[in-house]
């Protein structure tokens, strides 16, 4: 009797599984220093933990509300007003979920039709095109213009009868831009004239140095059109928990909470109390956090200056894309580059193909965490340049 033949799905079969997890494997393997996956190396606030460990001991440890805790929700709307000037109704528009990653899908699935297209700003966070696979979308990758700029002239070129939407990710993961006011308002102007839905990906929302971060919400027309994708693992140091939110127009609420329901049911109740507290906590948290990762961004780009890897500075998030072509092997893709670093640096990256459509557009690239301890990445410069020195 033979085996039985089965194989995964179509759907499953049109992506592969992600890169940077499997940098995070590679890493662990080869005992190298961990600067792929975008997770610290350093403790969680210590408040937070005593919260957490607080609705634990309190015995809060059965489903919450489906759609996020009456608290948790409450506070995301607090939190929007104080820190982004944003009026919103936490019962018609909040859905909590399972990190910012089932967010998104649940965003996706909860208000996109079989075939309808989405435009992507490129290079772009990997997950966005698996997710259209899983919705049954279509995305449209439209590359940036000259210094990671949005380009809303190549986006309008790239639209057509059948796009609905547009993903929008600032602070940008992978290359560390924070969009002007000004590329945000064009952005707008472009999604009202075609009548489109604007996704964003603002996971990183207090993670800049440039200034305050400006929710598109705010820009006149949007809020019956935005969907907001955000959550609490980058700004508290808490990836583990995944505790993320979604704020939508009321209108496209019902969809997107019963696809949540159906894929994760909930996130982790006593978790959701905890991020309650912390989202009300006074300014100077948010001021010294942006204070140490200033800090880490130095460390980390005088590093790679230092061992020949030119860079621009990073505006936001804690991402730092390199171009390592003096550092590359005639022929030498960026994934054998990124295994090389690994294996010969002790270094473990992303490959920058990872962040594009076509891999060719990404091979002279990869990225840097420095979401760690100071030691961590003093260490890892001074792999960097002992290698780069060899």
């Amino acid at each position: 009797m033979g085996q039985p033949d089965f194989r995964e799905s179509k759907k499953a079969s049109r992506f592969s599984e992600s890169v940077i997890r499997e940098m995070t494997r590679v890493a662990r393997e080869h005992d190298a220093i961990n600067l792929a996956q975008g997770f610290p190396d350093f403790p969680a606030p210590h408040a937070l933990k005593e919260a957490a460990v607080k609705w634990i001991r309190d015995d809060l440890n059965q489903y919450a509300v489906t759609w996020g805790s009456n608290r948790l929700r409450a506070s995301i709307g607090a939190y929007m007003l104080k820190r982004r000037g944003v009026t919103i109704d936490p019962d018609a528009q909040v859905t909590v979920c399972c990190g910012a990653t089932e967010a998104m899908i649940a965003a996706m699935m909860g208000v996109l039709d079989p075939g309808d297209e989405f435009l992507v700003p490129e290079p772009f966070y990997e997950n966005y095109g698996p997710d259209a696979i899983l919705a049954d979308a279509i995305p449209l990758f439209v590359p940036m213009g000259d210094g990671f700029t949005l380009d809303i002239d190549a986006m309008r070129k790239a639209s057509g009868p059948k796009t609905r939407a547009v993903v929008l990710n600032t602070p940008h993961n992978p290359t560390g831009r924070v969009f002007t006011r000004a590329e945000l308002k064009e952005l707008c102007e472009f999604v009202i004239e075609r009548d489109l839905i604007l996704f964003t990906d603002e996971i990183y929302e207090e993670i800049l140095y440039t200034g305050d971060h400006h929710c598109p919400l705010l820009e006149p027309g949007m809020a019956e059109r935005t969907i907001v994708i955000s959550g609490a693992s980058k700004t508290f140091s808490v990836t583990g928990w995944r505790v993320g939110w979604i704020i939508s127009p009321p209108h496209m609420t019902g969809g997107i909470r019963k696809v949540h329901d159906f894929l994760t049911v909930g996130a982790p109740a006593p978790l959701q109390e905890a991020i309650a507290e912390a989202l009300l906590w006074e300014d100077d948290y948010y001021l010294n956090m942006r204070e140490e990762y200033r800090a880490r961004r130095s460390v980390m780009v005088d590093g790679l200056c230092a061992a020949g890897f030119p860079c621009d500075v990073p505006e936001g998030a804690y991402y730092a894309m390199v171009d390592v072509r003096d550092h590359q092997r005639r022929d030498e893709t960026d994934v054998e580059f990124a295994m090389r670093l690994v294996t010969d640096a002790g270094v473990a990256t992303v490959p920058g193909s990872s962040f594009y459509r076509d891999p060719a557009d990404g091979k002279h690239l990869v990225r840097f965490c420095y979401a760690k301890k100071i030691e961590t990445l003093e260490a890892a410069n001074s792999r960097l340049l002992k290698w780069a020195g060899a």
